[in-house]
């Protein structure tokens, strides 16, 4: 299961990578410290591509914890970054489950929290702890790559709505991170939370546009999508293997453009 996690992750890496706003990424560079070590925390690590993209972005030094439930991907994350670290860039893993948010070291002495595609996936509450771990450090925040529930394809189908819904439904079921996750609702769960706790928050589109050169990553995709709706709906499995079949006929085609709506969020402490 966690090769396979590993293998979406790599697809998908150049696609967040695309989508991302450098806008909120300069600006939550730019609140912090420039003469120090950089202590980041990346919650939710996966195989580092959060990591890859903001090392060459940051000052240095940087220390990174990259946190993960997984002993395999963090491995994966090792051989990538293997050839990356040195006296300059120092990278330490951590495998810890993230359901809640209890071990304050993961906060201690960092200037920056930050982490990619995971806020759709945790509740409101963990946000809101999140938020007050975040306060409690003084450190900056910034999470890309959030799933705001906003998505096309294109050509378009009869169940394409149908499906969305209920895909948006399942992501607003418990993922094992704090209760039912906030799901489409996180960018403005968490945007509410952090400005609750005193921070200057700014949210911006971070969209994934993928198209026909993207096969491998819109089949997964799509195949996500109607493995989920299924498990929410399993009396419209008919209908929505139907849809599946003609959707992945796009793709195969070279036709198909798909649109997954995301959010960045840029949180610094208002000093």
């Amino acid at each position: 299961m966690d090769d396979a996690l590993a293998h979406w992750l790599a697809l998908r890496e150049a696609a967040d990578v695309a989508a991302r706003s450098e806008a909120l990424t300069r600006q939550v560079i730019d609140s912090l410290p420039q003469r120090q070590p950089i202590h980041v925390v990346d919650l939710a690590t996966g195989t580092g591509s959060n990591i890859r993209y903001l090392m060459d972005r940051l000052p240095r030094p940087q220390h990174w914890l990259a946190v993960d439930r997984s002993a395999t991907l963090l491995a994966h994350l090792g051989r990538r970054m293997a050839g990356v670290q040195g006296p300059d860039v120092q990278i330490e893993t951590r495998q810890s489950n993230l359901g809640t948010l209890e071990d304050r070291t993961l906060f201690a002495g960092r200037q920056l929290v930050t982490a990619s595609a995971l806020l759709d996936l945790v509740s409101a509450g963990w946000l809101r702890d999140l938020a007050a771990r975040c306060q409690a450090a003084g450190a900056s925040a910034l999470f890309t790559v959030t799933y705001n529930g906003r998505t096309s394809c294109t050509p378009s189908e009869p169940e394409d709505a149908l499906v969305l819904e209920l895909f948006n439904q399942h992501q607003r079921t418990d993922k094992g991170l704090g209760g039912i996750a906030a799901g489409p609702d996180a960018p403005a769960a968490a945007a509410q939370g952090f400005a609750s706790a005193g921070f200057i928050v700014r949210l911006e589109p971070s969209d994934w546009v993928l198209g026909p050169d993207l096969r491998d990553m819109q089949r997964l995709l799509i195949e996500g999508w109607a493995h989920a709706a299924t498990e929410i709906s399993p009396q419209r499995g008919a209908d929505i293997a139907a849809w599946l079949a003609r959707r992945l006929a796009h793709v195969d085609a070279g036709r198909s453009h798909i649109t997954v709506g995301h959010d960045d969020l840029a949180a610094i402490p208002d000093r």
